[in-house]
This record gives structure tokens, sequence and C-alpha cells, in this order.
């Protein structure tokens, strides 16, 4: 699946369009309280009869994902390996499904296979605004290989580890 952002500048309420004919695939939006996000939610734009639009959901302050209607705290998807200077993030959805490890590179995230070390998803996200020219919107890519059983997962966790990516270089003071 390749897919990108129409918000360039947020990936917290945008539409996922198809890079090939942009037309929408989900949809995600974004709550908040008076200090915090309360929950982001990923909707299928097209969903099936019996479906519901909702394929996934952030809940932040409870740190637990959502995926088809299944709730799990943030401690049971993901591991951490290593010490504060070099952790390396692993996430798994069940124990039956494939382990990833994110990885964030240069202006892009990756998401790998740790079985065999092969990519199973990338997103690019510009860092900054330019002043004199366009920014990039953000784009998505999936292998179909992963997107299988862990579509909404994986999306769900690039949009995550952006999120808290940003977070840290907006707290981390500097200019």
């Amino acid at each position: 699946m390749e897919a990108v952002f129409d918000n360039k500048t947020n990936v917290l309420n945008a539409s996922i369009r198809n890079t090939h004919d942009s037309s929408p695939i989900y949809h995600v939006t974004t709550s908040y309280s008076l200090w915090s996000r309360k929950v982001t939610l990923l909707k299928d734009v097209n969903p099936t009869s019996s479906d519901t639009a909702i394929v996934g959901a952030i809940y932040w302050k409870e740190k637990t994902f959502e995926v088809n209607g299944h709730k799990k705290p943030l401690g049971d998807i993901r591991r951490k390996e290593g010490n504060f200077l070099n952790q390396k993030y692993f996430w798994r959805w069940t124990t039956e499904r494939k382990e990833y490890e994110a990885i964030h590179k240069e202006k892009e995230w990756q998401v790998i296979f740790t079985k065999d070390s092969s990519i199973a998803a990338q997103f690019a996200v510009p860092y900054r605004p330019h002043l004199l020219s366009k920014s990039s919107a953000p784009q998505l890519s999936i292998t179909t290989k992963a997107l299988t059983r862990d579509e909404v997962f994986l999306i769900l966790l690039l949009i995550y580890s952006e999120v808290k990516r940003q977070d840290r270089m907006n707290s981390s003071g500097g200019w």
C-alpha cells in the first residue's frame, strides 16, 4: 500500500489517500481535552456494511491501542531493549503475529520484521516546513506481506511513534 497524508503538518488530523488515484482510504481524527490528547481515531472511509467505520484508536491518557474492537495496553504490545542512550522498541499485536522493530532514520520511520530484518513499512515525514518552498506530505508505504494481518496496527504504531518523536523534539529545549 502506497499512501500519503493530505495534512502536511499534522498526522493526527488528516486523510490517508492512495497515491495512485488520490482516493481516501482512512481518516485520522484526534480529540483533545484542555491540556492533552484524548483519543486518536482511525476510520475506514469505505467500510463494509457489517463493520463500523472506526478500525483503530490510540487512547493517549490510558496508553492503550484498539484494533478492530480489541483494546490492549501499550505494555502488552511494545517492549523496550537497551539502555537510555540506545533504546530499541519492538512491537507485536499478539503472540501469534509477527514482531516488528520501529526505527527512526534520517527523515523517516522504518518498521522492520525482526525475524528476517526486511522492511515491513516506511513512514516519511518532513521535519519542518521550509520558509521558501512547500513542504512535502507525509508518505506511508506498507508491504503486502505486512498488510495481510497488521495494516491497522502498523498505521497506529507509526502515528504513535511519530507523535512521540515530535513531542520529544518540541520539549527538548534549545532554540
